[in-house]
């Protein structure tokens, strides 16, 4: 079964139809949305498109293929096997994971007790996050962060939706497999990383199993919060780098503090347009005036998802700049 087939089984028969007939290169397509009474959208190569009941992509509201609660419902069984309940967990945190490392973030009426999130009924609307490893992506920047045996601290610095995640796996991929030159030569040893991936996205664990490659010496922490997950991976897994998306809490900035002075690199991603930006928010802008990372790597989309842009030392001198 190919990627399409394998993504298309968990839609209702009628969009599962719908779908397979429109013409979509599965790698360009980001995200597929329902919403109950509203239309079958899409995010394909960074643009939103409506899909029509002719199953062609479409501007127009008036010729695209509306969802009902009873597509929603089917999907959400299939995506299920018909056991919403053994979600629970997951249902908590507002997403499934599917196998090929997909993501289905959910939103309906949430059922509260005793002021915390027990579960979720009445669920009308999903988003599908098609999961797209690039391996390779990282080749321009790995010579910015690797320090003979070691590397530096990195910040990955990137506005939403333009590869952060992406690079930051991709990234952790190479350091944990190091490189062996194929003509026999140079050689580089793979380290121990460490991985709290507190929402599914970086190694998209299913049922326990990074369905994303992170290399042969990394160990994940699936679903747990950023900070505690630190702490714990520090005791337990001795890892060489930590590598962690999206930090931003006082407890994250906390636990980069403890894990650095434990010696332990670390590699990390903020939403951020410029090193600017987030040198004016109020507890990562300590870190950048204290030097505490010494690589930043700016992305944005303005050619193509995940550019590279710049890259700056500790000390805000440009290394790169495309």
């Amino acid at each position: 079964m190919n990627r399409k087939d394998d993504l298309l089984k968990i839609f209702s028969v009628k969009l599962r139809t719908l779908l397979s007939k429109t013409v979509l290169d599965f790698n360009r397509l980001q995200e597929i949305r329902l919403r109950v009474d509203s239309p079958l959208l899409v995010r394909y190569n960074n643009k939103e498109y409506m899909i029509d009941n002719n199953a062609s992509l479409t501007k127009s509201l008036e010729d695209a293929f509306m969802i009902t609660k009873a597509e929603v419902k089917e999907t959400m069984e299939y995506i299920s096997n018909y056991s919403l309940y053994a979600f629970e967990e997951e249902l908590k945190q507002g997403f499934i994971t599917i196998a090929g490392g997909h993501r289905i973030g959910i939103a309906g009426k949430v059922i509260l007790e005793e002021g915390k999130i027990k579960s979720m009924k009445y669920i009308s609307f999903i988003n599908i996050r098609l999961s797209h490893q690039v391996k390779g992506c990282a080749n321009l920047v790995m010579p910015y962060i690797l320090r003979d045996n070691s590397i530096y601290h990195t910040l990955i610095i990137s506005p939403p939706g333009c590869g952060k995640t992406t690079l930051l796996r991709d990234v952790i991929r190479q350091l944990s497999d190091g490189e062996q030159d194929t003509k026999g030569g140079s050689y580089r040893e793979g380290i121990p990383v460490g991985v709290v991936d507190e929402r599914s996205e970086i190694a998209a664990c299913y049922m326990g199993t990074p369905q994303n490659d992170l290399g042969i010496r990394t160990d994940v922490l699936d679903c747990c919060p950023k900070a505690k997950g630190m702490m714990l991976l520090i005791r337990s897994m001795s890892p060489s780098v930590l590598a962690v998306d999206e930090i931003g809490l006082g407890e994250d900035i906390e636990a980069i503090h403890y894990a650095m002075g434990c010696g332990i690199k670390m590699i990390a991603t903020v939403h951020g347009g410029t090193i600017d930006e987030v040198r004016d928010k109020p507890l990562l802008g300590e870190l950048i005036k204290k030097h505490v990372f010494e690589r930043y790597i700016i992305l944005n989309n303005r050619d193509s998802i995940g550019k590279v842009t710049e890259i700056y030392d500790e000390r805000g001198s440009k290394l790169y700049y495309a």
